[in-house]
């Protein structure tokens, strides 16, 4: 059976298959008996699918340097990228490098990131990280992990974007998406998002790690949604622990897919 002509092509149906124990459980999917290097092997495996099923993951920020795209990281906090794309052109225009958003009028500042919502507080963070980017490191974004993470609102999320898109660093960006994905895939039980980072660092070759991140966010935003997930239709289903906590039948599954101009709403 194929996938309806109106899906994505990244909607593809899988072979019957019953949902799993953790599935149908409510268990969790990381198996203690897994050995590492059957768990190593996995995920590569699923690793390597994903560049299949998400060939055009990207950084979905729009910036044309390291500046534009650790002040537009900042400002994604709490909100979309397509809403930060929308303010960062007028934002960039008028302040385009540190030293001039570091001596920013705060009225017009705000006005200008007002649709991002919790402005004010963003009006702040981008601010302080302008003001302290000028007096640490001469208004330059610094290349290294150790620096950039000293910067106001800059954590370790945050300078793995900088460093894997600006500088071409491996990074892993453990957001909302990824966490929840590489639970699902049980690849760690870890909550914390730097003891996945460093988990998932031993599964996934580190020349990898920025595309790699890219596409687990598409996927998360895309196919394996947090409350519906759409596993009839995933490419990944089956190497999944999780695979049947959502429709697994592939006409429904694949009507939960988002188009990328959906899954920018996530």
């Amino acid at each position: 059976m194929s996938a309806p002509a109106s899906s994505p092509a990244y909607a593809r149906p899988v072979r019957a298959r019953r949902p799993t124990r953790a599935a149908l459980t409510g268990a969790s999917p990381f198996d203690p008996d897994e050995t590492p290097l059957s768990r190593t092997r996995r995920a590569r495996r699923m690793a390597r699918e994903l560049a299949v099923i998400h060939p055009d993951a990207h950084c979905e920020l729009d910036f044309t340097n390291a500046f534009e795209l650790l002040v537009a990281t900042v400002l994604s906090a709490q909100t979309t990228d397509k809403t930060v794309n929308k303010v960062t052109p007028l934002l960039f225009a008028r302040y385009p490098d540190a030293v001039s958003l570091a001596s920013a009028d705060r009225a017009e500042l705000e006005e200008i990131l007002k649709p991002t919502g919790f402005f004010r507080a963003k009006a702040n963070s981008a601010l302080g990280l302008a003001q302290a980017l000028v007096e640490r490191y001469g208004g330059e974004v610094p290349g290294r992990m150790a620096d950039l993470v000293t910067l106001p609102g800059v954590g370790r999320k945050t300078a793995n974007v900088v460093l894997g898109n600006a500088f071409g660093v491996p990074g892993l960006t453990v957001d909302t998406h990824f966490g929840r994905l590489v639970r699902r895939f049980g690849w760690t039980e870890e909550e914390d998002p730097v003891k996945v980072e460093a988990e998932i660092a031993q599964l996934v070759p580190k020349k990898e790690w920025t595309d790699f991140s890219h596409r687990v966010i598409f996927h998360g935003r895309r196919v394996c949604h947090a409350k519906r997930a759409a596993c009839g239709a995933c490419g990944l289903a089956q190497w999944c622990p999780s695979f049947g906590i959502g429709p697994v039948d592939p006409e429904v599954a694949a009507k939960l897919v988002k188009t990328p101009a959906a899954s920018d709403t996530e």
